[in-house]
């Protein structure tokens, strides 16, 4: 058994019995970054990788994921079949690869059995978003998607405020995410960028499903309103390019209640600048990510609040339980990947305990949102092609 007998689901997420084994596929900077926050969880260690589809980069990789060659793959369907088949197998994999291999890679990895963590955008089509979300269902296995953005403890308690009516009925809700990494006007050459400029990789947008689903994700995760419709203007605001670095939208959730949705890579002065303010009849949230240890809440006619990320004076247990360090010691960006990590073990733990578990026990993002996604932004695409009209999500 993976997990101790007796859970208590409102409180410190349990240890585990043994570190599940993990394996990455991908090997950009991204999976780097993941795998640290991996294995800062203490839940996690990295044992097997498809880091490259050159067969001698792939086995070049041992040396530096500290792995035997044998367990270096140079594709990802030989990886699915070979670790399947061992006693030591991956418990799960996480995919860091370029969008249009994770429908494929993923499809791999379920049809053997092994548990999923993907990247985002789920997929490019919204046809393979559903072939993944029906082959997760019948395979039974975990498959979480990272909007590693819901992983911050201050959105989890941002979304507890607006749950316990904290804020009122929502009248209107306002997110962008700004970046300024496009301003240089030779950015686009950089390797790591190319891809997400190219369609055959990236899909039919590169701004809108690389960040712009992050704040899409986030209006949603926090309000719980689902993005109904919305109407989109897409712009290539710098250097010419085959895909836009900018756009604009006017959105609706829940049927009914206004907001906007921008995001940009060519916002000087701004490098995490993802924003997230939810006004209702009786107060407001704002959350800043350069910001992201504080929390303002304002209820109308009573003094402004600031929530500090750190262990009460105002955080919940269930926002507690993602908390590392103490207050005035500031947390970021790994953190959050740690958190959507410790998540995704304890399902992974479940599920092959057999066990029964709390539905409200875990928030991580699943297959079902990224599929969401999907829907987002073709969306998106969609109003930007008819000249920025309202349309469906």
């Amino acid at each position: 058994m993976l997990l101790p007998q007796n859970i208590d689901f409102e409180g410190p997420f349990p240890q585990l019995s043994r570190r599940l084994r993990l394996g990455v596929v991908g090997g950009g900077r991204i999976s780097g970054m993941q795998a640290t926050a991996a294995r800062l969880t203490d839940r996690w260690e990295v044992v097997a990788g498809a880091f490259s589809s050159d067969p001698v980069r792939a086995k070049a990789a041992a040396k530096d994921w500290y792995l035997p060659e044998e367990r270096c793959y140079s594709s990802f369907e030989e990886m699915a079949v070979a670790e399947a088949s061992r006693s030591d197998g991956v418990d799960a994999v996480m995919i860091t690869t370029p969008n249009h291999v994770h429908y494929p890679s993923a499809k791999a990895f379920l049809e053997a059995g092994i548990d999923v963590l993907c990247d985002k955008p789920l997929t490019n089509e919204i046809e393979e978003a559903r072939a993944l979300v029906e082959l997760a269902d019948k395979a039974g296995c975990v498959f979480g998607v990272s909007y590693v953005m819901s992983c911050f403890p201050l959105i989890r308690q941002a979304r507890e405020i607006v749950a316990g009516g904290g804020v009122g009925k929502i009248n209107q809700i306002h997110v962008e995410f700004m970046q300024d990494w496009m301003t240089p006007e030779d950015s686009g050459e950089a390797p790591h960028v190319k891809w997400r400029l190219d369609p055959a990789k990236s899909g039919r947008t590169s701004c809108v499903g690389d960040i712009g689903t992050h704040a899409a994700h986030l209006s949603s995760f926090v309000s719980q309103l689902p993005l109904t419709h919305l109407r989109t203007e897409f712009h290539v605001c710098g250097a010419p390019k085959p895909l836009e670095d900018t756009f604009f939208a006017w959105t609706r959730h829940g049927g009914e209640v206004p907001g906007t949705l921008m995001a940009t890579r060519l916002a000087p002065g701004n490098r995490g600048g993802l924003r997230l303010r939810i006004f209702g009849s009786e107060g407001g949230l704002e959350w800043d990510l350069e910001s992201c240890d504080q929390l303002k809440l304002n209820r109308f006619g009573e003094p402004d609040q600031v929530i500090s990320r750190g262990h009460g004076h105002g955080v919940s247990p269930r926002s507690e339980r993602l908390v590392r360090t103490a207050r005035g010691f500031p947390e970021g960006i790994i953190e959050a990947w740690a958190n959507l990590y410790t998540e995704f073990a304890m399902a992974v733990a479940a599920r092959r305990d057999e066990r029964e578990v709390s539905s409200n026990w875990l928030e991580m993002p699943r297959v079902a949102e990224g599929a969401d996604g999907v829907k987002f932004i073709d969306a998106c695409v969609r109003s930007n092609d008819s000249e920025g009209s309202w349309v469906e999500v």
